[in-house]
């Protein structure tokens, strides 16, 4: 949420590019866990790890692993980029065929990254390079170029709890997605408010707690901005490890989540139930026997499962549906999926109720 007017978001601004771009140097700088609790990633992106230079690795600040499958080919795009860890590793999965965009406001974090440029080509084995670093905020991609559906996949990771203005970012994000595309990324989320006079707090704010999301505002926001639906794949408690901010902030209790999400006009804002069935080929790499859309959908190859319609499209509408077949439309109307509520379920724990 938004505390006061510009001159209060520019001092935000102004807090987090001095906490990231002058204080911190390395993860060793860290004062609490809430950066760097880091979910284990997949196979695929441990494979590239190794090949990831060590300052780009040793100045990584993220809370999970937002990196989804199938990215061969993709325009992926990189929210809050840092050093480029993340959209190094994306470069690689997307291929030559395929892009990697990085933005982010701290010079000294793309100066890092674009440094790296290069090198990272050649440990690719890649002929050209297929990474560009732009400087810029990701509250206004439009002013860096980023142009309407011009995106498969939009990536951040525990960045977008630093911004003022998270309306503007989810905005955004939904302009540059292409029909269809993903929105995948991790963030640290909260139980419940944070004071303004703790939102703006120096070191809370760079450590991703002053502006940690309050899931329920942000299920509100998501909607508000045209995401009816929305998924949890991961969610994973933390200590602050940090006595004094304990004493500051430890009323609230903070989660990293990872967020996924698609770009579609069919979504509704419970599950409905149109008696569809979808299977899963077991075709996605590093996937052969079962692929997790989130933490309540494991498809196992071959076996059907019963979907709402959201899932439906979900799984139909996006680059996954070249690895599930759907059985089944809308023409025929069930009622509200077996396990919804009228307010569309706990939503502080999922994305969805079914």
């Amino acid at each position: 949420m938004l505390y006061g007017g510009k001159t209060k978001m520019n001092n935000i601004i102004d807090t987090v590019k001095e906490y990231y771009g002058k204080q911190l140097q390395s993860r060793d700088d860290l004062k609490s866990g809430a950066c760097c609790c880091v979910d284990k990633p997949p196979a695929e992106v441990r494979d590239v790890l190794p090949l990831i230079a060590d300052e780009i690795q040793n100045r990584f600040y993220g809370c999970g692993s937002p990196l989804p499958p199938l990215l061969e080919g993709m325009t992926v795009l990189d929210l809050g980029c840092g050093t480029g860890r993340d959209v190094y590793i994306a470069s690689k999965l997307a291929g030559e065929s395929g892009c990697a965009i990085g933005v982010d406001m701290t010079a000294e974090q793309i100066g890092t990254a674009m440094r790296y440029r290069e090198e990272q080509r050649e440990r690719f084995g890649f002929k050209t390079s297929n990474v560009r670093f732009l400087q810029g905020y990701i509250e206004d991609l439009r002013s860096i170029g980023i142009e309407d559906n011009s995106v498969d996949v939009v990536i951040s990771n525990c960045v977008i709890n630093l911004s003022p203005d998270k309306e503007r970012v989810f905005k955004e994000i939904y302009r540059v997605l292409k029909p269809g595309g993903e929105l995948f990324f991790s963030d640290v989320f909260t139980d419940r408010r944070i004071p303004e006079s703790l939102a703006g707090d120096p070191v809370l704010r760079g450590e991703c707690m002053g502006g940690a999301l309050y899931v329920e505002d942000f299920r509100r926001l998501m909607t508000k901005c045209g995401w009816a639906d929305f998924r949890y794949t991961e969610i994973r408690n933390f200590d602050l490890g940090n006595e004094d901010i304990i004493n500051k902030i430890g009323f609230a209790s903070f989660s990293s989540r990872t967020v996924r999400a698609f770009k579609l006009d069919d979504l509704e804002d419970i599950c409905e139930d149109y008696g569809q069935v979808a299977y899963y080929d077991g075709s996605i790499p590093w996937h052969p026997h079962y692929f997790d859309l989130d933490d309540h959908h494991r498809f196992f190859t071959g076996k059907p499962m019963l979907v709402c319609g959201n899932t439906a499209s979900m799984l139909s509408k996006t680059r996954y549906g070249k690895a599930f077949r759907v059985i089944g439309d809308r023409s025929v109307h069930y009622g509200a999926f077996e396990g919804c509520s009228a307010g569309g379920g706990d939503m502080t724990k999922k994305g969805s109720c079914c």
